[in-house]
C-alpha cells in the first residue's frame, strides 16, 4: 500500500530551464528509494511556447503521471494563469512574487510566493528562480537539504568552485525561506534504503541494443527518436558500437540491411515520417532474408504533424510497411522494462527467422522517464543467431562441395535456410531484391518461373508458422468475473492499470488484457479471454481505432465500445474511468476524453 503519491509540476518557456529542476528532482527521489514517473509536455520551437513537466513520485510504482498536482511550479506567469485552476485543497503553488501574480486560488491552496531580489540580490541570471524553487520544494516535500547540495555539486564541478558555491547558496536561502514561512507537506517523502534507477525509453532501447550485441547503428535525428541515436554516439565507441548520422532514412535503412548483411547485428530507429521512407528498404530486407531491427517511435501526424506529441497512429504503417507480402515481426513495448528486455529479445528472434524486426514505441514511453530496479538493466543476455553459416553461427564453418553448390534460399520444412556470411570459402551466392531461385539466381528478368515463384513466396511466409511458439501469450491482469474487459497495446498499459485501481474503488471491477506483440498475433489466447469477457472496451491514442480494427480483421472480435485519445497529449486515468462509465451507461460507443490541462 501506498504511504506516499506526490505529484510536482514545473511550468514555463522553452529556455527557462525547466528539464534540469525536473531531473535533479528526480535523481534526489531515486537515490531515495522512490519510484518516478515523468512527462514532459513541450513545444517544437525552442525559446518561448509554454513547456509543462509533470513529476509523480511514491514509494509504491508510478503507472502514470496521474490525475491531479499536488505541487505547481511556475516559473512564468503564462504557467500560473494557465494552471492555478488545477490546484485544490492542500496543494502549494511556488512562483516568484517579484514577476508572477497569482490571481484567484481555490480554498485550502497555499500560495508559496518567494523573492528573488531579496533571497538572492547578489546573484545575476534568469535562472537563479528556478535553484530557488528547487531548495523551497524540497523543504516541502520533507527532504533534507544534503542531496540538493550534492548533485548542484556535482552538476556545477566543471564551472569552478565559485559557480558551485553560489548555486549551493541560492538554494540553501530558498530550502530556509520555505522552512520559516511555507507549511511542508503533511507527509515527508520517507527513504526506503534502496536506491533506483532513473532511465528514459529510448535510452533504454539503446541499451537493449547494447545488451544484444548490436555493432552498427545509424538514424536521421528525427524526434521523438533521436534520444536513440544521442546515446549511442556518446556510447558507441567504448562499446565497439559503429554509429553514424545518415543524411536521410533512405540511406539509414539501406546502411542498416547491408551490415546486417555483412553479419553483425545491425539497428536503426526514426519516427513515422522517417519509417515512409524505409519501407522499400525493409521489404528489400526480407526478399533477401536479411534480419534488421527498425524503431519507429510513434509521434501525432500525418505529415509532420505534431512533432513533440504523442500518439499510437502508425500501427497500420507498420503493418503495410513496403508492398507485397513478407514476413516481419512487430511488437510495442508496454513498460520501461521492457523497453529494454524486447530489443535482445527481437533481435534472437529476426536471426532466427532472417526477417525484420521493428519495434513501435511511442513518445510517451520513449521521452518519458522513469524508474527502474538496476537489477533489470542486465547486460549478460542470451544470443542466439540463428542459422549462421561462419564463425558464431549455429553450423559453426560447415564446408561445402565446392563453388555453386551452396543455396542461400533453400526450400526447408520451416522455410529458414542457412545463412552463410559474405566472405565464407565455398559460399558465394547472388543476394538481391529481385525474386529468385534457391540458389538465388533472379527469376525476375529473362523468364519467370510461377512454380519457383510459388514456392519461393511460400517458402518466405512458412517461416511466421514458427514465431508464436518463441513468444509469451499476453494474460489477463484483474478479477476473471469482471465487468468490463479493457483491451490496451503498447505504452497504455500504466494509465490502464491505474484506471482499474480507480474504477475497483468506485464498486466497478475492471480487468484488463495488454497486447505487446503485433505481429504474429497471438489470436487463439486473445480470442479465448475475450470470449469470457462480459463487456470490452478498446483503449488506444488514435483517432480510427487502428487496433480495434486490426483485432476485428484478425479474429473478427467486435469490441462493445471504444476510449479514444488523439489530442497529442497521453491518457490521465480518469479518462479511461470516465469513459468507461459512459460505454457502459450507453452514453457513447466511442469515448473521446477532453484533455482539460492546456499544454
Amino acid at each position: 500500500m501506498k504511504t506516499v503519491d506526490l505529484a510536482i509540476a514545473i511550468g514555463g518557456a522553452a529556455g527557462q530551464g525547466i528539464a534540469t529542476p525536473g531531473n535533479i528532482l528526480a535523481r534526489i527521489l531515486i537515490r531515495r528509494g522512490l519510484h518516478v514517473n515523468v512527462y514532459d509536455a513541450y513545444q517544437s520551437i525552442i525559446r518561448g511556447g509554454h513547456i509543462f513537466l509533470t513529476l509523480r513520485t511514491s514509494d509504491q510504482p508510478v503507472l502514470s503521471h496521474g490525475d491531479r498536482l499536488d505541487l505547481l511550479v511556475a516559473l512564468n506567469q503564462d504557467t500560473m494563469n494557465r494552471h492555478l485552476k488545477l490546484m485544490g485543497a492542500g496543494t502549494a503553488v511556488l512562483y516568484n512574487a517579484d514577476r508572477i501574480k497569482p490571481g484567484a486560488a481555490a480554498d485550502g491552496v497555499q500560495l508559496c510566493p518567494f523573492s528573488v531580489k531579496e533571497l538572492a540580490p547578489g546573484v545575476r541570471g534568469d535562472l537563479v528562480q528556478n535553484t530557488l524553487a528547487l531548495g523551497a520544494a524540497l523543504q516541502l516535500m520533507g527532504v533534507d537539504f544534503a542531496p540538493l547540495e550534492d548533485i548542484l555539486t556535482t552538476y556545477f564541478r566543471r564551472k569552478g568552485d565559485t559557480v558551485v558555491a553560489e548555486n549551493v547558496g541560492v538554494a540553501r536561502a530558498g530550502f530556509d525561506y520555505a522552512g520559516d514561512h511555507f507549511r511542508s507537506f503533511p507527509v515527508p517523502l520517507p527513504d526506503t534504503g534502496k536506491p533506483l534507477a532513473f532511465v528514459d525509453g529510448n535510452t533504454a532501447l539503446a541499451m537493449g541494443g547494447a545488451a544484444a550485441g548490436v555493432r552498427f547503428y545509424c538514424a536521421y535525428p528525427m524526434s521523438p527518436s533521436s534520444g536513440v541515436l544521442h546515446w549511442m554516439a556518446a556510447h558507441g565507441q567504448q562499446l565497439g558500437i559503429m554509429v553514424r548520422q545518415v543524411e536521410d532514412e533512405l540511406g539509414v535503412v539501406n546502411m542498416a540491411v547491408g551490415a546486417a548483411h555483412a553479419g553483425v547485428r545491425a539497428m536503426c530507429a526514426t519516427s513515422g515520417g522517417g519509417f515512409a521512407l524505409m519501407t522499400e528498404g525493409l521489404g528489400a530486407a526480407a526478399m533477401m532474408e536479411i534480419p534488421v531491427v527498425c524503431v519507429n517511435v510513434q509521434r501525432a501526424g500525418p505529415a509532420t504533424g505534431v512533432p513533440t506529441k504523442t500518439e499510437q497512429g502508425d500501427l497500420w504503417q507498420v503493418l503495410g510497411a513496403g508492398q507485397g507480402d513478407y514476413p516481419r515481426l512487430i511488437v510495442a513495448p508496454t513498460s520501461i522494462e521492457e523497453c529494454f528486455h524486447i530489443v535482445p529479445e527481437l533481435f534472437n528472434l529476426t536471426d532466427t527467422f532472417q526477417c525484420p524486426g521493428i519495434i513501435l514505441s511511442d513518445l510517451l514511453i520513449s521521452e518519458g522517464r522513469f524508474s527502474i530496479d538496476p537489477a533489470e538493466l542486465d547486460f549478460n543476455v542470451p544470443i542466439d543467431r540463428g542459422e549462421v553459416v561462419g564463425p558464431g553461427g549455429a553450423n559453426g564453418a560447415a564446408s561445402t562441395t565446392g563453388n555453386g553448390a551452396y543455396r542461400r534460399y533453400e526450400i526447408t520444412p520451416t522455410g529458414i535456410s542457412p545463412r552463410a556470411l559474405p566472405g565464407m570459402e565455398g559460399y558465394a551466392h547472388v543476394v538481391a531484391t529481385d525474386e529468385h531461385d534457391e540458389d538465388g539466381v533472379l527469376i525476375s528478368d529473362e523468364f519467370t518461373n510461377p512454380l519457383k515463384r510459388q514456392a519461393m513466396h511460400e517458402k518466405r511466409m512458412r517461416k511466421m508458422d514458427g514465431v508464436l511458439g518463441h513468444l509469451d501469450a499476453p494474460t489477463l491482469c484483474g478479477p476473471e468475473d469482471a465487468a468490463v474487459t479493457l483491451i490496451g497495446w503498447g505504452s497504455t498499459r500504466g494509465v490502464i492499470r491505474e484506471a482499474m485501481q480507480q474504477l475497483a474503488a468506485q464498486g466497478i471491477t475492471a480487468n484488463h488484457l495488454q497486447i505487446k506483440w503485433l505481429v504474429p498475433l497471438h489470436v487463439d489466447a486473445i480470442t479465448d479471454v475475450v470470449g469470457r469477457a462480459k463487456r470490452t472496451i478498446i483503449v488506444e491514442n488514435n483517432y480510427s481505432g487502428q487496433f480495434a480494427r486490426y483485432l476485428r480483421s484478425e479474429t473478427s472480435i467486435v469490441a462493445d465500445g471504444h476510449i479514444r485519445k488523439y489530442d497529442g497529449e497521453p491518457f490521465m486515468p480518469h479518462h479511461i474511468v470516465e469513459g468507461v462509465k459512459a460505454v457502459s451507461a450507453g452514453a457513447a460507443k466511442t469515448y473521446v476524453p477532453a484533455h482539460e490541462i492546456l499544454v
